[in-house]
């Protein structure tokens, strides 16, 4: 009964939200696809400064100087309870939301120029370090911010049908505030997941590769 109840009001909330999930969804793409185009806009020494730092990175981790796994899984996952935290805080102040798109796409930019820059300066190497390297906690963390990103719209928009448009919804405020609430609790927990694998599963993987390619 619990499992049915639970696959119920997940169904449930993908039809009723839907179109902001595809629409959310859509942006951030948008952002990945601008982000390795972008790569291509970069001067030729703007390039080869940022593949000097890159190496240099990749260097500590070969050699396994880099920070602390401790010390990653800290950085990861307060810089992830921040970011969605702050997606959450704009969903409560209703006129702030519209930022929510903007926090996405950028996002999605990051991702796009992360991946497009190392293609473009290692090929297929480039391109298994950035598998490696971002694909194990984004594969928890993307899905994550849409989630609360979604949640987050769909509060402001009730909330703003409700104070601006004075439409009769139904609208409990406890119950309505108690399930947004536990919606960050819910991503807060799969951020300590992203950000363990980040600590510990991805430079771990970055160094065999790292390993293998200058061998």
């Amino acid at each position: 009964m619990r499992n049915r109840l639970s696959t119920n009001i997940i169904s449930r909330h993908f039809q009723e939200h839907s179109s902001i999930y595809t629409f959310i969804m859509v942006l951030f793409l948008m952002g990945v696809i601008f982000g390795s185009i972008f790569v291509n806009s970069l001067s030729p020494h703007q390039k080869e400064d940022l593949f000097y730092y890159l190496n240099q990175f990749f260097g500590q981790v070969g050699e396994g100087t880099m920070v602390s796994s401790e010390e990653l899984l800290k950085l990861s996952f307060w810089h992830n309870v921040k970011f969605a935290g702050l997606i959450w805080i704009l969903g409560i102040s209703i006129i702030g939301f519209p930022l929510i798109f903007v926090l996405i796409f950028i996002k999605g930019i990051v991702i796009g120029f992360s991946v497009g820059f190392l293609v473009n300066q290692m090929g297929w190497h480039g391109l298994l370090l950035a598998f490696v390297s971002l694909l194990p906690q984004n594969l928890f963390i993307i899905p994550i911010f849409i989630f609360i990103s979604v949640c987050s719209i769909a509060l402001s928009m009730r909330l703003i049908k409700k104070i601006f448009i004075r439409q009769s919804l139904p609208f409990q405020l406890v119950p309505v505030f108690t399930r947004y609430f536990l919606s960050y609790i819910g991503a807060i927990a799969f951020i300590t997941i992203a950000a363990s694998l980040e600590a510990y599963v991805s430079p771990m993987l970055m160094k065999s590769i790292i390993l293998s390619i200058t061998n």
